[in-house]
């Protein structure tokens, strides 16, 4: 048995009824397969849907809930009729979780709760703001839990592929800070990202739009094995998405960075 399965089992079983956010990545998914398991019916999940949500994870959240009997609602939070979402400022997330949270509060009395793990506190979240002021709990920040830690928890839990999902923040993390959200573009972003990982295996992809152009970054072992022509190649074929979506912006390559898209408040 997982060492934080305990605690966790112990801070779920003393709520009366959760209502649980679930993105469709290892954490939000490892806390409402728990939550299923020791609260049963009193336990719903709660997944939004909008531009910025690929198609895959809410495939991948239907699928779940429908192999393990869970209560799942699937809603529009109506991010995008948010102006100050669509502006994308360095709080951009606080807009995005303060429309999610609000519309799991009103469709239900239950106690919300999210995946956050104790990693994520290392980072700037303005989406925690969101969180306190709809009185949000994190079972995985009080148990102590971390990242690696949901991973093994999914593993014992029997989640399969699950366990292994890669880290997948929303596709509006790849617009850089002030750029205007736009569907089109969050749609040409994770084309892009599906082409790349279906045609190059990367370990990690991120489509980025920038105020200088498109940079599709790739993990360092992906992106040595990448030579010039096939390079050329598939930025001809990303061009024509980028075009698509009505940009005008060239497209390169370069290694990944983590949230390089995202221009930080200054301290």
């Amino acid at each position: 048995m997982h060492e934080a399965l305990t605690p966790l089992r112990e801070i779920l079983a003393g709520m009366d009824r959760v209502a649980v956010a679930v993105s469709g990545g290892v954490d939000s998914l490892t806390l409402a397969s728990l939550a299923h398991d020791v609260l049963g019916e009193r336990a719903a999940m709660h997944h939004a849907t909008s531009p910025a949500v690929p198609p895959s994870a809410t495939q991948r959240t239907r699928e779940l809930a429908a192999a393990r009997g869970w209560r799942l609602e699937v809603f529009d939070a109506g991010e995008f009729a948010d102006p100050r979402y669509r502006s994308n400022p360095v709080n951009r997330c606080f807009f995005c979780k303060i429309n999610l949270y609000g519309a799991i509060a009103g469709r239900t009395t239950a106690q919300v709760l999210s995946g956050t793990n104790l990693d994520d506190l290392g980072e700037y979240r303005p989406g925690l703001d969101a969180a306190l002021e709809y009185g949000v709990r994190h079972p995985f920040v009080e148990a102590g839990v971390t990242k690696a830690m949901v991973r093994r928890l999914a593993a014992g839990m029997g989640l399969g592929s699950v366990a292994e999902l890669p880290a997948a923040p929303c596709l509006a993390s790849r617009v850089e800070t002030g750029i205007a959200i736009q569907a089109p573009v969050l749609a040409m972003i994770d084309a892009a990202e599906r082409r790349l990982r279906a045609v190059l295996d990367p370990r990690t992809v991120r489509c980025r739009v920038r105020a200088g152009g498109v940079v599709v970054e790739l993990d360092g072992d992906t992106l040595a094995r990448l030579d010039p022509v096939r390079a050329d190649a598939l930025r001809t074929e990303l061009a024509g998405l980028v075009a698509g979506a009505g940009l005008d912006a060239a497209v390169s390559f370069a290694p990944y960075r983590t949230g390089s898209a995202f221009l930080r408040p200054a301290s």
